[in-house]
Protein backbone atom coordinates (compact mmCIF):
# COMPACT_ATOMS: atom_id res chain seq x y z
CA UNK A 1 0.00 0.00 0.00
CA UNK A 2 1.11 3.72 -0.82
CA UNK A 3 2.45 5.36 2.12
CA UNK A 4 0.43 8.72 2.24
CA UNK A 5 1.85 11.93 3.94
CA UNK A 6 -1.22 13.36 5.79
CA UNK A 7 -0.37 16.86 4.91
CA UNK A 8 -0.75 18.65 8.68
CA UNK A 9 2.79 20.26 9.61
CA UNK A 10 5.21 18.08 11.30
CA UNK A 11 2.96 14.87 10.23
CA UNK A 12 4.54 11.74 9.75
CA UNK A 13 3.58 9.21 7.02
CA UNK A 14 0.44 6.76 7.53
CA UNK A 15 0.06 3.68 5.66
CA UNK A 16 -3.60 4.35 4.94
CA UNK A 17 -5.62 7.79 3.45
CA UNK A 18 -9.22 8.56 2.58
CA UNK A 19 -10.39 8.20 -0.64
CA UNK A 20 -13.27 10.85 -0.79
CA UNK A 21 -14.39 9.38 -3.45
CA UNK A 22 -15.42 6.07 -1.68
CA UNK A 23 -16.65 8.29 1.37
CA UNK A 24 -19.09 10.33 -0.12
CA UNK A 25 -21.79 7.65 -0.22
CA UNK A 26 -21.74 7.22 2.91
CA UNK A 27 -20.83 10.97 4.28
CA UNK A 28 -23.98 11.50 2.52
CA UNK A 29 -26.21 8.53 4.09
CA UNK A 30 -25.34 9.68 7.06
CA UNK A 31 -26.28 13.75 6.42
CA UNK A 32 -29.61 12.35 5.22
CA UNK A 33 -30.12 10.63 8.32
CA UNK A 34 -29.64 13.34 10.98
CA UNK A 35 -31.13 16.15 8.91
CA UNK A 36 -33.84 14.56 7.34
CA UNK A 37 -36.53 14.94 10.12
CA UNK A 38 -35.72 17.56 12.38
CA UNK A 39 -33.94 19.95 10.27
CA UNK A 40 -36.52 19.33 6.98
CA UNK A 41 -37.64 22.20 4.70
CA UNK A 42 -41.19 20.73 6.10
CA UNK A 43 -40.03 20.41 9.55
CA UNK A 44 -38.41 23.78 9.87
CA UNK A 45 -41.47 25.52 7.97
CA UNK A 46 -43.45 23.96 10.20
CA UNK A 47 -41.14 25.08 13.54
CA UNK A 48 -41.71 29.03 11.89
CA UNK A 49 -44.96 29.17 11.94
CA UNK A 50 -45.00 28.03 15.29
CA UNK A 51 -43.49 30.82 16.81
CA UNK A 52 -40.50 31.15 18.61
CA UNK A 53 -40.65 28.39 20.91
CA UNK A 54 -40.86 25.80 18.28
CA UNK A 55 -38.10 27.64 16.34
CA UNK A 56 -35.80 27.97 18.95
CA UNK A 57 -36.51 24.01 19.74
CA UNK A 58 -35.25 23.02 16.77
CA UNK A 59 -32.13 24.92 16.82
CA UNK A 60 -31.34 23.78 19.90
CA UNK A 61 -31.52 20.51 18.38
CA UNK A 62 -28.51 21.37 15.43
CA UNK A 63 -25.67 20.64 18.58
CA UNK A 64 -26.77 17.36 19.23
CA UNK A 65 -27.51 16.15 15.86
CA UNK A 66 -23.45 17.71 15.03
CA UNK A 67 -22.07 15.46 17.72
CA UNK A 68 -23.37 12.35 16.56
CA UNK A 69 -22.55 13.45 12.91
CA UNK A 70 -19.04 14.00 14.37
CA UNK A 71 -18.69 10.95 16.47
CA UNK A 72 -20.02 8.16 13.65
CA UNK A 73 -17.95 10.30 10.95
CA UNK A 74 -14.86 9.70 12.89
CA UNK A 75 -15.87 5.69 13.45
CA UNK A 76 -16.37 5.36 9.58
CA UNK A 77 -12.97 7.46 8.50
CA UNK A 78 -11.22 4.99 11.75
CA UNK A 79 -12.60 2.00 9.78
CA UNK A 80 -10.20 2.64 6.90
CA UNK A 81 -7.38 1.53 9.61
CA UNK A 82 -7.44 -1.79 9.59
CA UNK A 83 -5.26 -1.96 13.27
CA UNK A 84 -8.68 -0.22 14.76
CA UNK A 85 -11.41 -1.26 16.97
CA UNK A 86 -14.21 1.24 17.60
CA UNK A 87 -16.55 1.02 20.45
CA UNK A 88 -19.40 3.26 20.91
CA UNK A 89 -21.56 1.45 22.91
CA UNK A 90 -21.29 0.18 26.48
CA UNK A 91 -18.93 2.76 27.19
CA UNK A 92 -20.09 3.82 30.96
CA UNK A 93 -16.88 4.06 32.78
CA UNK A 94 -16.81 4.32 36.57
CA UNK A 95 -14.90 7.15 38.13
CA UNK A 96 -13.77 6.32 41.89
CA UNK A 97 -12.97 8.73 44.34
CA UNK A 98 -9.56 6.90 44.61
CA UNK A 99 -8.77 7.12 41.05
CA UNK A 100 -9.70 11.01 40.97
CA UNK A 101 -7.61 11.61 44.04
CA UNK A 102 -4.64 9.71 42.08
CA UNK A 103 -5.39 11.89 38.98
CA UNK A 104 -5.89 15.00 41.13
CA UNK A 105 -2.87 14.93 44.12
CA UNK A 106 -0.19 13.06 41.53
CA UNK A 107 2.02 13.60 39.24
CA UNK A 108 1.35 11.27 35.71
CA UNK A 109 3.98 8.94 36.15
CA UNK A 110 3.07 7.86 39.87
CA UNK A 111 -0.18 6.90 38.41
CA UNK A 112 0.70 5.88 34.66
CA UNK A 113 1.74 2.18 35.77
CA UNK A 114 -1.72 1.16 37.17
CA UNK A 115 -5.11 0.03 36.25
CA UNK A 116 -8.31 -0.30 38.68
CA UNK A 117 -10.79 -3.03 38.77
CA UNK A 118 -14.28 -1.90 36.22
CA UNK A 119 -16.54 -3.51 39.13
CA UNK A 120 -15.42 -1.52 41.62
CA UNK A 121 -17.06 1.82 40.68
CA UNK A 122 -18.93 4.53 42.55
CA UNK A 123 -22.21 6.85 42.25
CA UNK A 124 -19.83 9.13 39.33
CA UNK A 125 -19.20 7.80 36.32
CA UNK A 126 -18.15 9.17 32.59
CA UNK A 127 -18.77 7.90 29.19
CA UNK A 128 -16.51 9.32 26.45
CA UNK A 129 -17.90 9.62 22.60
CA UNK A 130 -15.68 6.65 21.62
CA UNK A 131 -12.98 4.40 22.05
CA UNK A 132 -10.59 3.21 19.29
CA UNK A 133 -8.11 0.55 20.48
CA UNK A 134 -5.09 -0.16 18.35
CA UNK A 135 -4.86 -4.00 18.35
CA UNK A 136 -1.39 -4.11 16.74
CA UNK A 137 0.13 -1.37 19.01
CA UNK A 138 -1.98 -2.01 22.15
CA UNK A 139 -2.76 1.76 22.45
CA UNK A 140 -6.25 2.74 23.45
CA UNK A 141 -7.56 6.59 23.23
CA UNK A 142 -10.79 7.68 25.17
CA UNK A 143 -11.95 10.17 23.34
CA UNK A 144 -14.90 13.00 23.74
CA UNK A 145 -15.88 15.07 21.11
CA UNK A 146 -16.62 18.42 21.50
CA UNK A 147 -18.34 20.70 18.65
CA UNK A 148 -16.65 24.20 20.66
CA UNK A 149 -15.01 24.72 23.73
CA UNK A 150 -15.44 28.64 23.34
CA UNK A 151 -18.08 28.87 26.38
CA UNK A 152 -15.92 26.31 28.49
CA UNK A 153 -13.86 27.78 31.28
CA UNK A 154 -10.65 26.49 31.91
CA UNK A 155 -11.74 24.69 35.30
CA UNK A 156 -14.40 23.09 33.90
CA UNK A 157 -11.87 22.04 30.67
CA UNK A 158 -9.38 20.64 33.71
CA UNK A 159 -12.60 19.10 35.47
CA UNK A 160 -12.76 16.99 32.47
CA UNK A 161 -9.74 16.15 31.72
CA UNK A 162 -9.50 15.06 35.35
CA UNK A 163 -12.75 12.85 35.04
CA UNK A 164 -11.28 11.33 31.87
CA UNK A 165 -7.25 10.26 33.51
CA UNK A 166 -9.57 8.68 36.26
CA UNK A 167 -11.90 6.49 34.06
CA UNK A 168 -8.61 5.60 31.84
CA UNK A 169 -7.61 3.80 34.64
CA UNK A 170 -10.56 1.43 34.43
CA UNK A 171 -10.45 0.85 30.54
CA UNK A 172 -7.79 -1.97 30.11
CA UNK A 173 -9.75 -3.95 32.44
CA UNK A 174 -13.46 -3.29 31.00
CA UNK A 175 -11.70 -3.97 27.34
CA UNK A 176 -10.39 -7.21 28.42
CA UNK A 177 -13.50 -7.99 30.07
CA UNK A 178 -16.58 -6.72 28.01
CA UNK A 179 -15.10 -6.27 24.68
CA UNK A 180 -13.58 -9.73 22.98
CA UNK A 181 -10.10 -9.87 25.60
CA UNK A 182 -9.20 -6.27 23.67
CA UNK A 183 -5.71 -5.81 25.08
CA UNK A 184 -4.85 -1.97 26.23
CA UNK A 185 -1.15 -1.66 27.30
CA UNK A 186 -1.31 2.40 27.25
CA UNK A 187 -4.68 4.52 27.43
CA UNK A 188 -4.78 8.46 26.44
CA UNK A 189 -7.14 10.31 26.76
CA UNK A 190 -8.60 13.44 24.55
CA UNK A 191 -10.86 15.86 23.82
CA UNK A 192 -11.70 16.78 20.26
CA UNK A 193 -12.34 20.20 19.56
CA UNK A 194 -14.30 20.57 16.49
CA UNK A 195 -14.16 24.62 16.30
CA UNK A 196 -9.79 24.23 16.04
CA UNK A 197 -9.89 26.74 19.10
CA UNK A 198 -8.14 26.57 22.69
CA UNK A 199 -6.18 23.69 21.73
CA UNK A 200 -3.02 22.41 23.96
CA UNK A 201 -2.11 19.17 22.50
CA UNK A 202 0.31 18.42 24.90
CA UNK A 203 -3.17 18.69 27.66
CA UNK A 204 -4.63 16.37 25.71
CA UNK A 205 -7.08 18.91 23.98
CA UNK A 206 -6.61 18.51 19.78
CA UNK A 207 -8.08 20.48 17.11
CA UNK A 208 -10.61 17.99 15.04
CA UNK A 209 -8.06 18.66 11.98
CA UNK A 210 -5.39 16.37 14.15
CA UNK A 211 -7.38 13.78 13.52
CA UNK A 212 -4.98 12.27 11.39
CA UNK A 213 -2.31 11.24 14.17
CA UNK A 214 -5.61 9.72 16.46
CA UNK A 215 -6.74 7.47 13.93
CA UNK A 216 -3.09 6.86 11.87
CA UNK A 217 -5.39 8.01 8.25
CA UNK A 218 -4.15 10.70 5.98
CA UNK A 219 -6.45 12.78 4.74
CA UNK A 220 -8.79 12.40 8.00
CA UNK A 221 -9.31 15.81 9.51
CA UNK A 222 -10.01 17.45 6.23
CA UNK A 223 -12.25 14.86 5.51
CA UNK A 224 -14.08 15.35 8.73
CA UNK A 225 -14.18 19.04 8.37
CA UNK A 226 -15.94 18.81 4.94
CA UNK A 227 -18.66 15.85 6.39
CA UNK A 228 -19.36 19.03 9.22
CA UNK A 229 -19.59 21.76 6.64
CA UNK A 230 -21.77 19.43 4.33
CA UNK A 231 -24.13 18.75 7.32
CA UNK A 232 -23.91 22.94 8.06
CA UNK A 233 -24.79 23.60 4.04
CA UNK A 234 -27.47 21.33 4.18
CA UNK A 235 -29.55 22.29 7.26
CA UNK A 236 -29.28 25.91 5.97
CA UNK A 237 -30.39 24.84 2.73
CA UNK A 238 -33.29 23.78 4.15
CA UNK A 239 -33.50 26.61 6.03
CA UNK A 240 -33.96 29.14 3.30
CA UNK A 241 -36.60 27.06 1.83
CA UNK A 242 -38.81 27.25 5.16
CA UNK A 243 -38.17 31.09 5.34
CA UNK A 244 -39.34 31.56 1.77
CA UNK A 245 -42.40 29.74 2.34
CA UNK A 246 -44.02 33.34 4.24
CA UNK A 247 -42.34 34.94 1.62
CA UNK A 248 -43.34 33.14 -2.25
CA UNK A 249 -46.00 31.17 -4.02
CA UNK A 250 -46.00 27.64 -4.29
CA UNK A 251 -44.44 27.81 -7.46
CA UNK A 252 -41.41 29.35 -6.57
CA UNK A 253 -40.83 26.27 -4.21
CA UNK A 254 -41.34 23.92 -7.09
CA UNK A 255 -38.81 26.04 -8.61
CA UNK A 256 -36.17 25.25 -6.43
CA UNK A 257 -36.74 22.00 -5.92
CA UNK A 258 -38.61 21.90 -2.31
CA UNK A 259 -40.11 18.52 -1.60
CA UNK A 260 -43.44 16.86 -1.06
CA UNK A 261 -43.05 17.18 2.85
CA UNK A 262 -42.81 20.98 3.04
CA UNK A 263 -45.46 22.21 4.93
CA UNK A 264 -47.52 25.50 4.09
CA UNK A 265 -47.11 28.81 6.23
CA UNK A 266 -50.36 27.58 8.23
CA UNK A 267 -48.33 24.38 9.38
CA UNK A 268 -49.97 21.72 7.38
CA UNK A 269 -47.94 18.83 6.39
CA UNK A 270 -47.55 15.71 4.21
CA UNK A 271 -44.89 13.77 6.44
CA UNK A 272 -44.20 12.77 9.94
CA UNK A 273 -42.25 15.17 11.68
CA UNK A 274 -19.83 9.27 44.42
CA UNK A 275 -18.12 8.69 45.64
CA UNK A 276 -16.51 4.92 44.57
CA UNK A 277 -15.11 2.82 47.01
CA UNK A 278 -11.74 2.12 47.56
CA UNK A 279 -10.24 0.19 44.72
CA UNK A 280 -7.59 -2.89 44.17
CA UNK A 281 -4.76 -1.82 42.56
CA UNK A 282 -4.09 -4.36 39.96
CA UNK A 283 -2.46 -5.76 36.65
CA UNK A 284 -4.63 -7.77 34.42
CA UNK A 285 -3.79 -11.33 33.77
CA UNK A 286 -0.94 -12.16 31.39
CA UNK A 287 -0.54 -8.34 30.82
CA UNK A 288 2.52 -6.06 31.53
CA UNK A 289 2.39 -2.67 32.74
CA UNK A 290 -0.48 -0.12 31.92
CA UNK A 291 0.32 3.60 30.93
CA UNK A 292 -2.58 5.97 31.28
CA UNK A 293 -1.98 9.43 30.06
CA UNK A 294 -2.96 12.55 27.24
CA UNK A 295 -2.94 11.69 23.87
CA UNK A 296 -0.09 12.77 22.16
CA UNK A 297 1.23 13.25 18.33
CA UNK A 298 3.63 10.90 16.20
CA UNK A 299 6.91 12.37 15.10
CA UNK A 300 8.97 10.83 12.02
CA UNK A 301 11.58 8.85 13.33
CA UNK A 302 10.52 8.85 17.12
CA UNK A 303 7.98 5.81 18.01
Amino acid sequence: MTTILSGAPGAPAYPHAVDLEVLEPRFEVLIDELSLQPFSAGALSKALAGGVSEAAAVLRAIPIQEGRLLERGIGIIADLNPDLVVLTQNLRLPVTKTALELVEKNDPKHFRSLTLDADNGGRKTYTPDLIIVNRKTKLAHVIDVKRSLGSYEVSRINELKSRMLAAALVVPDLLYRDHHRLVAEEVRVVILNAENQRSDIAGGVWPLSDLDHLIEVGGAGKAIGMLRDRFHGRIDENWKLARNAFAGPKEEWARRGASADIADANGNETCDPGAGSITEFHQPAGRGQIRVGFARIPRIGTG
